[in-house]
């Protein structure tokens, strides 16, 4: 595997669980140091959990970095896309140095870093700075929703982190949402409506 472009000083930034029906949205900001060694960096998606776990010890030990969850509910009153947004910008604010420019993975930035962050596209795949933040993102989530199991075992969210499974669907029509699900999300929404969305 080519090792992923390295731009030193770079805030990379991106965000893990847009998807789910359950649970946060979680943002990373990383800058890696210029002798950081990016091989084996990649789209967290396209790594095992292993593999996300060696590297996250590994970016944390070395980089400049910051981690933010956005809630549900909070979800349930931006849109998915604007609590993603919101994550990224808490992220970044958070970080300990102050970077040279900022990459965010994707086609659109923050509004408040407009003008000084760059959008790239599949960037997790392309820029070593997003591929680790991708990873401190979907760590810290699947941590926390397998954390979370233990208060709501009938769900298996330490199996599917809130995204549509049939383990997932079969368990919501058992038991319906609990108080870790997305409201606004149509899957969700139908409960409320007495509908089952399946």
């Amino acid at each position: 595997m080519k090792p992923l472009e390295h731009i030193p000083g770079a805030a990379g930034l991106d965000e893990a669980g847009r998807g789910p029906l359950a649970g946060p949205v979680v943002a990373a900001a990383v800058i890696l140091p210029e002798c950081f060694d990016v091989r084996g960096l990649n789209d967290s998606k396209l790594l095992d959990a292993n593999c996300r776990k060696e590297l996250e010890a590994r970016i944390k030990s070395e980089a400049a970095w910051a981690v933010c969850f956005v809630a549900n509910d909070e979800i349930d009153r931006l849109n998915i896309l604007w609590a993603s947004m919101a994550a990224m910008e808490r992220a970044y604010a958070d970080l300990s140095s102050v970077p040279s420019r900022a990459l965010v993975d994707g086609n659109r930035v923050p509004k408040s870093m407009l003008g000084f962050a760059e959008p790239i596209v599949k960037g997790d795949a392309k820029i070593a700075c997003i591929a680790a933040a991708s990873i401190l993102a979907k760590t810290a989530r699947d941590r926390y929703m397998q954390s979370i199991a233990c208060e709501y075992p009938q769900y298996g969210f330490e199996h599917h982190f809130g995204y549509s499974t049939p383990e997932h669907f079969a368990a919501l029509k058992q038991f319906g949402p609990c108080p870790l699900h997305r409201r606004s999300f149509a899957p969700i929404a139908a409960f409320g409506q007495g509908q089952l969305p399946l």
